[in-house]
């Protein structure tokens, strides 16, 4: 079957133009794909965050809000792990009070106390805010994934610390408010990846100062180098390398080049990967980091 008869825009099984079972040939050979559970994309056509809204809209009821992760995910934020990426999660939606949760296999229910200042529409689809987005996060992620995602909610949307604060102060007695409170202080826009947050949430977590984000090194007068961690002062650098943008060949010379510079220049220079959060490696890399900062 020709991917082009597929429809441009998301589609369920039951509005599929083939059967069931060629539609899951169809997903095994990525001529299409399964953006949210219960909805269909062809491969080709780019998820946008129109499209995302509308796939969802065929799965949650009208009077649901889209919330949480999935809300993120609408509003260009991907939370999901890694394991989620082949077989979707349950989308996760509220309803406000007097209203049933949605009550379907793809979609997890709740009961939220939400504001019009609270829900924007996208698509046609009611979702939380990006700023109430990035509070419930604060309260219900992990603490490093917690940061990361309101990082990047708050790179992508602008909102402010002063905003987060402001709106948290409504979340009283909710489960991980503690957690939310203490890490919004925290958030900035500034961080360009996951790994970046990651990075400064050990650092912070261990009791180290807080490094200065986006740092640039001037060479005769022009900003030169951007470093994305950094204590200036102590000339530390602490360069986050992610699979995007640091494993190619020319990548790899790059940034060999850039910190060849930086050593010969009186900084020194602390790499961390995705490889280096375990327990054992965060001890190693903490540790000299810690050391670096003593022998200023």
């Amino acid at each position: 079957m020709d991917p082009a008869a597929f429809p441009a825009t998301p589609f369920t099984a039951a509005t599929a133009p083939c059967t069931r079972a060629r539609l899951r040939k169809a997903v095994a050979s990525r001529e299409v794909v399964r953006p949210v559970r219960g909805a269909y994309l062809r491969a080709d056509v780019e998820l946008t965050e129109i499209a995302r809204a509308q796939a969802v809209a065929l799965v949650v009821g009208s009077t649901a809000v889209l919330c949480d992760r999935t809300a993120a995910w609408v509003l260009g934020v991907d939370c999901m792990a890694y394991s989620e990426l082949d077989d979707p999660p349950p989308l996760e939606s509220c309803v406000l009070r007097g209203h049933e949760p949605t009550e379907r296999a793809e979609v997890v229910g709740r009961t939220r106390d939400l504001r019009e200042e609270d829900i924007v529409v996208i698509g046609g689809v009611r979702v939380t805010s990006p700023l109430r987005t990035a509070a419930d996060l604060l309260c219900l992620l992990p603490r490093r994934e917690a940061l990361a995602a309101a990082d990047a909610l708050m790179r992508a949307h602008g909102f402010t610390v002063a905003d987060l604060r402001r709106l948290l102060v409504r979340y009283y007695r909710r489960r991980g408010v503690i957690q939310a409170r203490n890490l919004a202080p925290l958030v900035d826009g500034r961080s360009e990846s996951a790994g970046e947050s990651w990075t400064r949430a050990v650092i912070i977590d261990h009791d180290l100062p807080v490094p200065q984000l986006q740092f640039w090194v001037t060479i005769d007068g022009r900003p030169t180098y951007r470093l994305d961690l950094a204590y200036p002062r102590a000339r530390i650098a602490i360069e986050y390398d992610g699979a995007e943008h640091h494993t190619r060949p020319a990548d790899r010379r790059r940034d060999e080049m850039r910190r060849d510079w930086l050593r010969a220049h009186g900084w020194r220079v602390l790499v961390v990967t995705k490889q280096s959060f375990s327990d054992e490696a965060v001890g190693a890399w903490i540790g000299e980091l810690r050391a670096m900062l003593a022998a200023v």
